[in-house]
């Protein structure tokens, strides 16, 4: 029961662990997926600042519009390509020197400090900087200057890393993250997003946390600064003690950078570190490698810097991994090769057993092929045996049908003879000749033809009641016979049963039906050429018509 207990009580534990780490597999998915679109996104950034390329080489130097066109080219190259970011940096600055106005010129110039600083410039970013007259800025480009200020010494201070030099850079970051703030709206992204940055200076995490966390919950966010939030939160999140936390916001911040093609990033770059002291070195050499493509394509040289430690780390750790594979290979190897030649040694000795077997089936597939054929040869001869005794029944019922049909006929002429004979006699033995021609001439031999017929006809039909169906089947529909309902038969059906019962000689047909040889041959050629199937085949399959 105690086990038991134990046991439930460490599945209740483990359940948020799983739930977090399916949380950070999906997000994983996602960016992974995100990575596999890169190209994608590149290609709607590039897009868009050639729509803008083209209208701002439109218009006429020394104008407004042209100024504006250049911000927003600039806007869209300063996260993504730092040598194309300078150059519209250095002809924004043209373009407000032509349109001698005191404040583009300050903002052309903050907007060239930007770059710099992006690029690890530090020098140049001092020294433009140093250049730079607020007095002549509007209250949102004052933000930006003190902030980008405030930024510059962070940046020298995480650059130098020593701590001599360190406190004094943090603390004029913080003297100018005051100064922005005096000039933020209140509970705008930019206030919290300085406040953040100057309690995170000060080394206040708790506060910072409150902070970012209270931007990540803001409806407005771009997904840029989704990005940039988001990875200041994750470092936020380990400064804390929240590991699994900070690996999800990185990678949030990661997939937002990806699909808003943003290069100047450090998310995906902090994102190997985490995944390569996680174990996971799939990814960290993913990442690493993706990080370091995205800094190689913006020319920062800050960034190129801080990857060179890590990926040097995780490229060790990979040819580690490499070698450790390699010698499992190598034993797996040994292992199979000893194993091949046990098989080999094995497969002999079957292999001389499957040939005395192979023999042995060859003989017994050698009788059965030959039982096979007696089998079939006897079914053959029972099929054979079968229709003959079939046709041999249906021969004997028509015979049986015909003696029966003949000895009546017979026995009517006879005594129809009889009586006639009778008759003569007397006519004759009294000499009443005129009497004995009447006698001769109430003899009507067709009327005795047409009975002769009539009876044939009733006696085939009752052996073939499907006679007349089936031989009109047998003809185009257009050309079928349709008898009257007095008559059994015709005379083109009478000559094709007489067919059907064997009797196939136009001679004899003519004797039997009382026409000529010639009459027999026009009948059936008629009834021939009326035929869906070839004239050679017709009478064939009149005579494979089933009696009854």
């Amino acid at each position: 029961m105690k086990l038991c207990s134990t046991f439930i009580l460490l599945v209740l534990l483990a359940l948020p662990l799983c739930g977090v780490a399916g949380r950070a597999d999906k997000l994983l998915d996602e960016l992974n997926q995100a990575l596999a679109h890169k190209e994608q996104y590149f290609k709607q950034r590039l897009d868009r600042i050639a729509l803008l390329t083209s209208e701002f080489n439109s218009h006429r130097p020394a104008d407004e519009t042209k100024f504006r066109l250049g911000l927003r080219i600039y806007q869209e190259y300063r996260s993504f390509k730092y040598d194309s970011a300078f150059a519209y940096a250095q002809r924004v600055r043209q373009l407000a020197d032509q349109l001698h106005s005191p404040q583009k010129q300050e903002i052309a110039k903050l907007n060239l400090a930007f770059i710099d600083l992006s690029s690890g410039m530090f020098k140049e970013t001092f020294e433009t900087l140093a250049s730079i007259r607020p007095a002549r800025l509007d209250t949102a480009d004052k933000v930006d200057f003190y902030f980008t200020k405030a930024r510059s010494f962070s940046d020298l201070a995480d650059y130098n890393a020593g701590n001599y030099y360190r406190p004094g850079y943090i603390a004029q970051a913080i003297a100018c993250t005051d100064t922005a703030l005096r000039y933020c709206r209140p509970a705008s992204y930019e206030y919290w997003s300085i406040q953040g940055f100057r309690a995170l200076k000060r080394n206040d995490v708790r506060a910072s946390r409150a902070i970012y966390a209270r931007l990540l919950r803001l409806p407005t966010l771009t997904p840029h600064q989704l990005a940039i939030t988001a990875s200041t939160a994750a470092w936020v999140a380990e400064l804390s003690g929240e590991p699994e936390r900070s690996f999800e916001l990185l990678t949030q911040a990661a997939i937002a950078d990806v699909k808003t093609a943003t290069t100047e990033t450090v998310a995906l770059f902090k994102l190997s570190d985490l995944c390569y002291r996680r174990g996971d070195l799939k990814n960290a050499y993913t990442f690493i490698n993706q990080a370091q493509a995205d800094a190689t394509y913006y020319d920062s040289r800050l960034r190129q810097v801080q990857m060179g430690s890590i990926f040097s780390l995780i490229e060790g750790q990979r040819i580690n991994l490499i070698e450790q594979q390699r010698r499992r290979l190598t034993i797996y190897a040994v292992a199979t090769t000893a194993l091949v030649l046990f098989v080999i040694g094995f497969a002999v000795v079957i292999f001389r057993q499957l040939r005395r077997l192979q023999a042995a089936d060859a003989l017994i597939s050698t009788i059965n092929q030959e039982l096979q054929h007696n089998n079939q040869h006897l079914s053959q001869l029972n099929q054979e045996l079968s229709s003959l005794n079939q046709r041999l029944n249906e021969a004997n019922h028509i015979k049986d049908e015909y003696i029966g049909y003949y000895f009546s006929v017979s026995s009517e002429y006879i005594d129809k003879i009889e009586r006639f004979k009778n008759l003569m006699d007397k006519t004759l033995a009294t000499k009443q000749y005129a009497s004995t021609q009447r006698i001769v001439d109430s003899l009507n031999i067709k009327k005795e033809r047409n009975e002769l017929f009539k009876g044939f006809d009733s006696v085939f039909l009752k052996l073939f009641p499907n006679f007349v169906a089936a031989f009109n089947d047998l003809l185009r529909p257009e050309e079928r016979l349709e008898l009257p309902e007095d008559q059994l038969l015709n005379t083109e059906l009478r000559i094709f049963a007489l067919i059907r019962l064997g009797i196939d000689d136009s001679e004899r047909i003519s004797k039997i039906l009382g026409y000529t040889i010639s009459t027999i041959y026009t009948y059936k050629t008629r009834v021939k050429k009326k035929s869906c199937y070839p004239s050679e085949e017709f009478e064939g399959r009149v005579r494979a018509i089933q009696a009854a």
